[in-house]
């Protein structure tokens, strides 16, 4: 695969996942609403994928030694990357209930982060436990994070 479809791919499921986890999981921590947690994941799947895309397109332009046809393949693969992963994560919100949806995303976000940081090991040829164990100990974190703040907003918001 390309050096710039491979950039914009992995840094468009990763940020899918991690972005979106931590959004539906504070959002159902802070309203406790299946609208807001679906509002949440297609604004992100919108908004943070042109964002990201953007931010990827700056990024590769500041090199010293871009191409502008690597720019924009970059772009376009962390759009799209982004925006399927991002949409993806409305399915279990839109077919079950709230709290059965909620688990069904962890899993699924983990078990396609577990799976993007084998392929990552295994193409820079690192031990591949490492790279997947640190990466889900940073979406652990994330997902924590995000479900306390979700809680304090509970409480200090709701009526």
């Amino acid at each position: 695969m390309k050096e710039s479809l491979k950039l914009g791919f992995s840094f468009g499921i990763t940020s899918g996942i991690i972005t979106t986890l931590g959004l539906i999981v504070g959002l159902d921590a802070g309203t406790r609403s299946e609208l807001a947690v679906i509002g949440g994941i297609l604004t992100i799947a919108v908004a943070d994928a042109f964002s990201d895309s953007l931010g990827m397109h700056i990024s590769q332009e500041s090199r010293d030694h871009h191409k502008p046809r690597h720019v924009w393949e970059s772009m376009l693969s962390t759009f799209i990357a982004k925006f399927i992963v991002a949409m993806s994560f409305a399915i279990p919100f839109i077919l079950l209930d709230l709290s059965t949806a909620m688990i069904i995303s962890v899993a699924w976000g983990l078990a396609l982060l577990s799976a993007l940081s084998y392929f990552i090991a295994k193409i820079g040829k690192k031990n591949a436990w490492i790279v997947i164990g640190e990466h889900l100990i940073i979406a652990i974190v994330v997902i924590i994070i995000a479900y306390f703040f979700g809680e304090w907003i509970y409480a200090t918001f709701s009526p």
